[in-house]
């Protein structure tokens, strides 16, 4: 994996609104970052520009010396994007959303491959969520809230697997309200 992954002096305006500005830090592979800040202090308005998704008003991204958003389709094939939102279709089941074994299994839901999404809870929806992220085999994952409607127990599960992609080298870059145990992560408050 590669890295490290840079911002520097960003600004993103929201229609007239600044939603922040001189944002800048740096994620190492095998490294993290928490956003931390109250409701509406622009933490998931900063994932959508580190993800490409929302144009930034000034500054500069990087992906190693590069300017990581200068080719959108590269950028999007390094990143793994979780928003509010599992994405999950109801229609499908477990192992047709995730073919990947080993990342059902880190999430506890090898059980489930067989069983219509449309039954699974809140937090299961969200860990199958996260397991497609997990199985996604990309450098940076971007994450907003991803511990929304997980319990304690799959907290546990989801440390893990940061701890793995953060050992190959990966990067994590996530928003949350809860306490995540991420040895030797930079946290930036907004």
């Amino acid at each position: 994996m590669t890295g490290p992954f840079v911002a520097q002096n960003l600004a993103v305006f929201r229609g007239e609104r600044l939603v922040f500005r001189d944002i800048s830090f740096a994620v190492p592979a095998g490294g993290a970052l928490l956003l931390r800040g109250p409701n509406g202090a622009g933490k998931s308005s900063l994932l959508r520009a580190l993800a490409g998704l929302t144009k930034l008003a000034t500054g500069k991204l990087l992906w190693g010396d590069e300017d990581a958003l200068e080719d959108l389709p590269t950028h999007a094939k390094r990143i793994a994007w979780l928003g509010h939102l599992d994405a999950v279709k109801f229609a499908l089941n477990v192992g047709e959303h995730v073919v990947d074994s080993a990342a059902l299994a880190a999430l506890g839901l090898a059980s489930y491959r067989d069983l219509p999404a449309k039954l699974l809870s809140a937090g299961q929806k969200r860990r199958l969520a996260l397991a497609r992220v997990a199985a996604s085999n990309t450098p940076l994952w971007l994450l907003d809230e991803p511990t929304n409607g997980l319990d304690t127990a799959s907290i546990a599960l989801l440390t893990a697997v940061f701890a793995a992609h953060r050992a190959k080298g990966g990067m994590v870059i996530a928003s949350t309200h809860t306490p995540l145990d991420l040895p030797s992560a930079e946290i930036l408050a907004l």
